[in-house]
């Protein structure tokens, strides 16, 4: 369990890493526009990249199951936000690959650790 736990945590960070770092590449993967606003890459550097790095390494410095837990739910937000706009906006290959990616990481962190 632990070792899936740190696999959890390092793949929040590493994710987080290409929107902290790599916000026009993560804007291209996402099918997201930048437009003429700076906004849309700081967008992507908060919310896609640095929030995912934080609930990595705040997980993994706090290591416990509680703190596991927390990153799969913030996963499974994530997969929820997701769902929605499957229900709602359109489906497309795309979203479901990172549906699955969030609720297969989300999912096991939550019941591994409840």
């Amino acid at each position: 369990m632990d070792i899936l736990n740190i696999i959890f945590a390092l793949t929040s960070i590493a994710l987080g890493c290409f929107g902290w770092l790599a916000p026009k590449y993560t804007m291209s993967a996402l099918d997201l526009d930048p437009g003429r606003s700076h906004m849309g890459p700081s967008e992507i550097r908060a919310s896609v990249g640095c929030l995912f790095v934080g609930m990595g390494i705040g997980a993994l410095i706090l290591g416990g199951p509680t703190a596991y837990a927390m990153l799969g739910f913030c996963w499974c937000g994530a997969a929820l936000g997701r769902l929605t706009s499957l229900l709602l906006d359109g489906r497309s290959r795309k979203k479901w690959v990172y549906f699955w990616v969030e609720a297969g990481v989300g999912v096991p962190a939550i019941v591994l650790n409840l």
